[in-house]
């Protein structure tokens, strides 16, 4: 055996929530004015929701807007829940709310705002990865652990007299060898574990049966799942107090469910809560671009891509490719990386026009759905579009 475990969390979990309200804030104030400047942290606890940060925006807001794009964000969610007491989960309009928001630094402006380009909103590296183990490019885990969040999500608020929003999924993958790990070729899924709220009115074995019932009818890997695969749903025996009723939730504290499920390093900090100037969220949004189109094109099985800035500066510092030993070109890692660099800018405002990052809606996305489904790994996402396949495949 030679096992591989990735995890994802459902848009009810209490640090998603937070992310998701720490994106709503974003995706508003652009709304409001596409050159806003944003990074703002949330932090929720019990019935407790609070907001602190730096703004930088051409209007005049006040508390009431982080309120309400809270509540909103909260309801998007799924809050509050048919089925349970306010002990149990929570109930948006009977939150506390504690905003502590404040002008952006002058001297981050000085660096990012410049005549006709944007320097890099901090230091830090970013990290691009693709595979070729599914159509997506995407690591087979990590993937079947986000389908099943999907799947048990939306059961979830299909049926709220039974299941709550908040669960978590996990999927422990069997490659039989590390060398089939190293050519991309899972074998079966050895163990699925689940974590999933539920009403008090219903016992764990009905629970259990349940959910196996629904994974068999509506998972799309079924055929990897076997006699010898576990499941573990509720290890604890039952999981009705749920949310941030049970635990806190922090924005950027899931970066690894929200990027490639721990196939690959993890760059700087998290994505949600902040604007496209931030090179966080911009900067894995163009590695990871770059990194797909590297395995789509056939150049490698699977690549790292690393992409590091300073602030106030554009141009990144470096752009580093390595296809860990699956290369099937005639160029090195290092000619790779260079030929790269040479021909995209990859500065924020490059990075920024070219997937739409201060307008998302009008291209097609927005960043609460970044941070309720995942940040890469999406085909609807800018960054995942294949647009220059034709120049990766030209390389010899």
């Amino acid at each position: 055996m030679y096992l591989y475990t990735s995890e994802s969390v459902s848009p009810g979990h209490p640090d998603k929530c937070a992310d998701i309200i720490a994106d709503r804030i974003v995706d508003e104030l652009l709304k409001l004015d596409k050159n806003a400047r944003v990074a703002t942290e949330v932090f929720v606890v019990g019935k407790n929701v609070i907001i602190g940060g730096e703004v930088k925006i051409d209007k005049n807001i006040d508390k009431n807007f982080y309120i309400n794009c809270a509540k909103e964000a909260l309801k998007y969610i799924g809050y509050p829940e048919k089925g349970f007491s306010e002990n149990e989960t929570i109930f948006p309009e009977d939150l506390n709310y504690e905003v502590y928001i404040s002008r952006q630094s002058p001297e981050i402006s000085i660096g990012v705002d410049k005549e006709g380009e944007i320097g890099a909103g901090d230091q830090g590296m970013m990290i691009g990865f693709a595979t070729d183990e599914r159509e997506d490019f995407m690591p087979a885990a990590l993937m079947m652990a986000r389908e099943l969040r999907d799947i048990l999500y939306n059961n979830a608020k299909l049926n709220p007299h039974i299941f709550g929003i908040d669960l978590k999924t996990e999927v422990v993958l069997d490659y039989e060898s590390k060398e089939n790990f190293d050519k991309n070729i899972p074998k079966r899924v050895d163990k699925i574990i689940i974590a999933q709220s539920h009403s008090k009115d219903f016992n764990e074995e009905d629970i259990r049966k349940n959910l196996k019932e629904l994974i068999f009818k509506q998972a799309s890997f079924t055929d990897m799942i076997d006699e010898k695969t576990e499941f573990f749903i509720n290890g604890t025996g039952k999981f009705v107090i749920h949310g941030p009723i049970a635990d806190s939730g922090l924005t950027g504290r899931k970066v690894v469910a929200d990027t490639y499920g721990a196939y690959a390093p993890v760059g700087g900090g998290a994505q949600s809560s902040k604007d496209y100037t931030k090179v966080d969220r911009s900067g894995l949004y163009a590695a990871r671009w770059i990194a797909k189109h590297i395995v789509a094109a056939g150049l490698a099985k699977k690549a790292v891509v690393e992409i590091s800035y300073v602030i106030g500066i554009a141009k990144p510092l470096s752009v580093t490719v390595n296809t860990l030993g699956t290369s099937k070109t005639k160029l090195k890692d290092e000619e790779l990386s260079d030929l790269i660099k040479n021909r995209f800018p990859l500065t924020p405002l490059w990075i920024t026009k070219k997937f739409g990052l201060d307008e998302p809606i009008k291209n097609g996305f927005t960043y609460v759905q970044t941070a309720a489904r995942g940040q890469v790994g999406y085909e609807e996402y800018p960054w995942e579009k294949l647009d220059e396949l034709e120049w990766f495949k030209s390389l010899p």
